[in-house]
């Protein structure tokens, strides 16, 4: 029997080889890096060269070698020194008096006015009664006396929380200050003779 080579399929046990490439050796690999390295630290050593030349340009009292020392020195020295004549005519001055006697004031009581100032400070303003009375225990926990007062406008119905009346701004003050250690805000209002 005769076997017909044409038609039969090739098989091969044979693997098919690659093409190889040059591969990369560690030298050009090493060269590539190092030629990198030295753009890259070209590169800096400018810039900081660069930044050098443009701080050394902007330090005041440089002067160039074409310009003379010299020249500016006499500048200073003719300046005119200031004169001060008060020394002397302070001395020289006096103040006429006339001979009136009055009584000394008291220092720690205010000038009496016609009609003496008390003032309130309004600890808050809220429509609901419940909040007006967590008010008023706040302020009661701080050992103050508020008051809660209502009052009915054209906006609504009100509840106001006043402290005092204080008859001295001493002790509105101290009032004041205390509230504003608790983060409650307060307004000051100034009423005439209570």
């Amino acid at each position: 029997m005769s076997k017909d080579f044409a038609k039969r399929k090739k098989t091969s046990s044979r693997k098919p080889t690659k093409r190889k490439t040059p591969a990369r050796t560690s030298s050009t690999a090493g060269q590539t890096r190092s030629k990198g390295l030295r753009l890259y630290l070209a590169g800096v050593l400018t810039g900081v060269f660069v930044s050098f030349i443009g701080y050394l340009s902007t330090l005041p009292g440089q002067s160039g070698p074409e310009q003379d020392n010299t020249a500016t020195a006499p500048e200073v020295a003719k300046a005119p020194k200031p004169s001060f004549n008060f020394y002397r005519l302070l001395p020289e001055q006096t103040l006429e008096v006339e001979d009136i006697v009055e009584p000394a004031a008291d220092i720690s009581s205010p000038p009496p006015t016609a009609a003496q100032a008390s003032f309130l400070l309004q600890a808050g303003s809220f429509r609901q009664r419940e909040d007006a009375e967590r008010r008023r225990a706040e302020l009661l926990l701080l050992g103050l006396e508020p008051k809660i007062k209502e009052s009915n406008r054209d906006t609504g119905l009100w509840h106001r929380i006043y402290l005092g009346p204080f008859s001295s701004h001493k002790d509105m003050t101290k009032t004041r200050s205390l509230t504003a250690g608790q983060g409650i805000d307060t307004l000051v209002l100034k009423r005439g003779e209570p």
